[in-house]
């Protein structure tokens, strides 16, 4: 989630894209509506969740288009509707997690997925261009916001949550386990690509005598790290990652990519992992964390794409291997997915805390979609629909063999 863009952004232009949509009043109920209200309420059983009830993981219903629209229209009119107030639950994340679990989400609405899909396998959605878009639309919302959401690393990623008890221990945990994975040592130079505020290379060099490079898209990003690491061996570029070191004129002990491949596309997967290995030396070690899917060909939740991460495009494990077996060495693998679900509470929690600052700048039906964003995500991954994966390569097998630090 780290990599950015440079776009000019505004919180006007922000909210402006969660503006609500033309859509009818509640009227009167039409005898359709009573139709579909029955069969989602069945649906909804299998999950041991129920229309209008009183646990908080129920659904109550505003609007007596509900049903038509969340059955027409899958996770897209889900959250949708949810942005435009048809309906409330008051523990949205396990309400996620539970219709995930019964796999609800294979039964109903499947156009929109359907066309996401072949988008995906026509397109390249990811190429120089379009990578820019994801920028204009989330990261761009402003280094204010994110302030107020994250902990004060501005780690924007899953923290590992172990031994932890706050979001600020859980990502500093997460920030030190990269760099003991990566034996990271006084006098080396790290690459990141996709660095976002640059809280790893920050914690890289204030804690292990490091000095690094970072890449991003994001001029508002670059400014901000460039400020909380003034006096560091930590340097920002603006650059894309497929523009970076095209000569092999530079190489770097270790690399590192947190958050950030879930934008490049399978497309591109390939030629990300070469220009890891082209930047590598060839005793180096490179960290791959990126979040994943179960399955390769499952296509990104049109709602995720429209609102909040756009062309943005989840690897499965699997996709992973084939793309960098001709270039690296598979040496670990680590998941812990389950983490990202405290993780996204806990940002949740302040996000709700900080509203107030943001509420006549963004609007009631931002905060409906960010809500929606936070909640929903923690419930894909309590559910386990999504991993989180730590993966060290290196680009002929570590001699002795790699140990993953305890």
């Amino acid at each position: 989630m780290e990599q950015a863009s440079s776009a000019n952004h505004t919180p006007q232009r922000r909210a402006a894209r969660a503006a609500p949509a033309q859509r009818p009043g509640p009227g009167k109920p039409r005898r359709g509506s009573h139709n579909a209200l029955k069969a989602m309420a069945d649906l909804l059983a299998e999950a041991d969740v129920e229309v209008n009830g009183e646990r908080p993981w129920d659904l109550t219903i505003h609007h007596p288009q509900t049903a038509e629209r969340i059955l027409g229209a899958g996770s897209l009119g889900l959250g949708e509707s949810y942005m435009d107030g048809w309906w409330d639950c008051e523990q949205l994340d396990e309400f996620i997690a539970r219709v995930l679990r019964a796999r609800l989400d294979e039964r109903v609405g499947n156009t929109a997925l359907l066309v996401q899909g072949l988008r995906a396998r026509l397109l390249n959605l990811q190429n120089r261009k379009r990578a820019w878009r994801v920028g204009e639309v989330h990261y761009d919302t402003g280094n204010d916001f994110f302030e107020a959401m994250l902990d004060p690393s501005m780690a924007y990623t899953c923290g590992y949550w172990k031994d932890a008890g706050t979001l600020a221990e859980a990502q500093t945990a997460k920030l030190e386990l990269i760099c003991r994975k990566l034996g990271l040592r006084p006098g080396m130079r790290l690459l990141d690509i996709g660095c976002g505020w640059g809280s790893l290379m920050k914690h890289a060099a204030e804690h292990h005598g490091v000095s690094c490079v970072g890449l991003t898209i994001s001029r508002e990003q670059a400014e901000l790290g460039r400020a909380r690491c003034a006096g560091l061996p930590v340097e920002f570029r603006l650059e894309d990652y497929r523009q970076f070191g095209a000569g092999g004129e530079e190489r770097f002990d270790r690399v590192a990519s947190i958050g950030m491949f879930e934008h490049v596309g399978h497309k591109n997967h390939r030629q990300f992992f070469q220009v890891a290995r082209r930047c590598l030396a060839d005793d180096g070690l490179f960290l791959l964390h990126t979040i994943g899917k179960n399955r390769r060909g499952t296509p990104t939740d049109p709602w995720i794409d429209r609102y909040i991460f756009p062309n943005g495009d989840l690897p499965a494990l699997g996709q992973i291997a084939d793309a960098s077996e001709s270039t690296f060495v598979v040496e670990d693998v680590h998941n812990f997915g389950a983490d990202y679900d405290h993780t996204l509470m806990a940002w949740h929690a302040n996000f709700e805390a900080a509203w107030p600052r943001f509420a006549a700048i963004y609007g009631e039906r931002f905060r409906r979609m960010w809500r929606y964003y936070l909640l929903a995500c923690a419930g894909t991954f309590r559910a386990r629909s999504n991993q989180l994966w730590q993966v060290m390569l290196s680009p002929y097998g570590a001699r002795g063999g790699y140990r993953r630090p305890e």
